[in-house]
């Protein structure tokens, strides 16, 4: 498929921002604990003196005088050194500017009125949105973000953006749903639904990524976690995603986490501009369940495309074995049938985690990558 070598590791979504960055962000001076900690990440990655002037006004207590902003950068230059040292092959900045997935790119639209926070799960909670009128791109976001991970990546940048269907899923859904005539039936909320994902996806996300894309952008991971929730929706999934890409030259992924797939296949097979699955597996791979069995739908469908595949669990802090990791990759392999259409990455982002543990999971990845690309490479004969 491409001259990489055998089931290179890449970033699949955020990690957990230092403690030096939320004080300096905040304008606040160092604690002990956060100056021991960036001091220990500096010495580790180099990163300080390529932005001496943030760095100098965090570690004087000055951060103010440089902005949140400045410290963002800083921020992301680590996630960035973080990643790369890791080894990793694709990386970003681990969403180092982003609060959550959802409230940004809707504050970058008209048409919402957020109405309060919900519980998302365990204690996170997220601001909501209901859509009142049609949906209207202010402008394109994470512009700016890319520009500076363009400019700052050592390895190839890959940026993961929130999805059209997710977007919709999470919003309640007024403006499209009053405009359905009679009562408001489950097959009115499913149209309602329709136009509202084919919206964001031609009026917001469409415009964003062919922005990011004329910015240099050449690999987006469009993430819909909302897809496992509705399996009988997965159309719409597929609908936006190709509304949202159409006609876009990039190299899209599509991220969806703690699903079970078969209930979403075949219809996830028509995302037309799809090259990648990057789904999560490690969560589901216990004693006496194969969490990699799923991949034999897609071979069974004749579907050829390259997976992202998790093979360390994100909700958990014990760091798989090299060896736990390179067997799941030969497994793996043995139900696509060709090595060279696996990457390899955890089953989501690693924010959940503490650096310690993610950096841990990371160097896990990559040992165990290199142990199954020997297997491979070198088989006994």
């Amino acid at each position: 498929m491409t001259d990489r070598r055998l089931f290179p590791a890449q970033e699949i979504g955020s990690l957990a921002k230092p403690r030096w960055q939320l004080l300096g962000q905040r304008g606040e001076p160092l604690d002990a604990r956060a100056r021991g900690e960036f001091a220990a990440d500096d010495e580790r990655l180099g990163f300080g003196s390529e932005l001496g002037s943030a760095r100098d006004a965090l570690l004087a207590g000055r951060s103010r005088e440089v902005g949140g902003e400045a410290i963002r950068d800083l921020g992301a230059l680590f996630a960035l050194r973080y990643l790369e040292a890791a080894g990793l092959e694709r990386v970003y900045d681990g969403e180092a500017r982003r609060i959550e997935m959802y409230e940004y790119p809707i504050r970058q639209m008209r048409g919402f009125r957020f109405q309060g926070h919900v519980r998302s799960f365990d204690n996170k909670y997220y601001l909501k949105a209901a859509v009142t009128d049609e949906v209207r791109l202010e402008r394109p976001y994470h512009v700016e973000e890319f520009d500076f991970v363009r400019r700052h990546a050592r390895a190839e940048p890959k940026l993961p953006i929130t999805g059209p269907y997710t977007l919709a899923d999470w919003s309640y859904n007024e403006h499209y749903l009053a405009r359905q005539a009679g009562w408001k039936g489950r097959d009115a909320r499913r149209r309602a639904q329709r136009e509202f994902v084919v919206d964001l996806a031609r009026r917001a996300v469409r415009p964003t990524l062919a922005a990011l894309i004329e910015h240099g952008c050449r690999v987006i991971q469009i993430d819909e976690p909302a897809a496992g929730t509705h399996p009988d929706e997965a159309d719409l999934v597929v609908e936006g995603f190709n509304a949202a890409t159409d006609g876009l030259d990039a190299e899209f992924s599509m991220h969806i986490c703690y699903s079970d797939y078969r209930l979403l296949l075949p219809a996830l097979l028509e995302a037309k501009r799809c090259r990648q699955w990057a789904w999560e597996f490690a969560n589901r791979d216990t004693d006496g369940h194969d969490g990699y069995a799923v991949l034999k739908a897609l071979a069974e469908y004749g579907d050829t495309r390259s997976v992202g595949l998790g093979v360390a669990d994100v909700h958990r802090d014990p760091v798989e074995s090299p060896e736990t990791i390179a067997e799941r990759i030969g497994r793996a392999t043995r139900y696509l049938g060709d090595p060279s259409r696996l990457w390899v990455n955890p089953d989501c982002g690693l924010r959940t985690r503490s650096l310690g543990v993610a950096r841990a999971k990371l160097d896990a990845i990559v040992a165990g990558a290199a142990l199954a690309r020997a297997s491979f490479e070198n088989p006994r004969r």
